[in-house]
């Protein structure tokens, strides 16, 4: 925390991962909440704060009126909705607004052609500055870059995230993964792959922080059926159907894969060919040293008190908060898209600051 003049943030959006980025804006003094965008014409005119089920308001009222929002010239918006809408984020920066955001964004290679480019230069022409994040992609590799310091020398990276998802089964962002799909569908890898392309850009961030140049990405898709019927909130999955989902995406070098993005997800654990998984995350380094990083992760509640949505909401809030933490060192960057290789390592504030 600094003794500068606070930072003029928009929220932008009011979902899920939305309710812990304004929490944290609104509780901080480096930082100051000026506006808010709702898409929905619903929540036009209502206060931000309580927008995300925040018990008091902030006094700021949420508009879809875009100019007026950047005729507030903020220093940062923090954009979070599902997906990046290429033109909408291209008009914040070119008026000058740095932004940053969790709408599986991280450099821009897994968007349609183009767009990284436009995005790229949207940002020059501003003066502004772009940065994705979340925790996997984004965080996630962050922790495998810094776990190589104390190599001598690196030979691969892995980091492996494997979690049992069926608590989150009904979230839009499980959508294009084909749960319960019949085994061996054709077309099914494949349609996996372009749900989860942004891990590709996790690997080109790993890669541009380790100072790599990719011969280039490729991916590795699994499944494991259901050995019985899941009744899961919002998404049943029959018995013989796809409930397991092992994806790799890989960075190449040289003929070798030497940065590995492992992700396994679970609807169960009752799972043919079986999927056992760790409920974490974990940096693997094949080097002199190897160095393993274990990341876990535990409420600030008592276990007894935890709810389905309590759990939710830490989820929410380890997609979020890497780009609130961010935004200082976002602000004062390069203008273009940048990445954790381009600015301090961002953390989090000390509680007694936030008082």
């Amino acid at each position: 925390m600094t003794s500068s003049a606070p930072l003029r943030v928009v929220q932008w959006t009011t979902g899920n991962v939305a309710r812990k980025t304004l929490r944290s804006i609104i509780a901080r003094p480096d930082l100051e909440l000026v506006g808010c965008y709702a898409w929905s014409p619903a929540k036009v005119g209502q206060d931000a704060a309580l927008l995300c089920r925040l018990e008091e308001p902030c006094g700021v009222l949420a508009t879809d009126d875009v100019d007026a929002l950047l005729a507030l010239t903020p220093d940062c918006v923090v954009y979070t909705p599902l997906h990046p809408d290429v033109d909408e984020l291209s008009r914040i920066l070119r008026a000058g607004v740095n932004v940053v955001t969790t709408a599986e964004f991280l450099t821009g290679h897994s968007l349609a052609p183009g767009a990284r480019e436009t995005l790229d230069a949207a940002a020059r022409t501003g003066g502004a500055s772009l940065f994705g994040s979340g925790m996997n992609p984004g965080f996630a590799q962050l922790l495998g870059a810094v776990a190589t310091g104390l190599c001598q020398e690196v030979r691969t990276i892995t980091m492996h995230e494997s979690v049992d998802v069926s608590s989150f089964a009904a979230d839009s962002n499980m959508d294009g993964m084909g749960w319960g799909r019949p085994m061996d569908d054709p077309g099914h890898a494949d349609d996996v792959r372009a749900a989860s392309v942004v891990f590709a850009d996790g690997v080109h961030m790993l890669a541009a922080t380790l100072g790599i140049e990719l011969d280039s990405v490729g991916s590795h898709v699994a499944f494991s059926a259901a050995k019985k019927d899941l009744d899961l909130p919002g998404r049943p999955i029959a018995e013989g159907t796809m409930a397991g989902l092992d994806l790799r995406y890989v960075g190449i070098v040289d003929g070798r894969e030497v940065l590995d993005l492992h992700q396994r997800w679970v609807m169960s654990h009752d799972l043919e060919p079986a999927m056992p998984v760790e409920h974490g995350y974990k940096v693997e380094v094949q080097g002199s040293p190897n160095v393993t990083l274990t990341l876990g992760l535990m409420p600030d509640q008592p276990l007894e008190t935890l709810t389905v949505e309590d759990m939710h909401g830490i989820g929410m809030t380890i997609t979020g908060l890497p780009v609130v933490n961010a935004i200082r060192h976002v602000v004062a960057a390069r203008p273009g898209i940048v990445t954790y290789a381009d600015i301090p390592i961002p953390t989090g504030p000390a509680a007694w600051t936030l008082d």
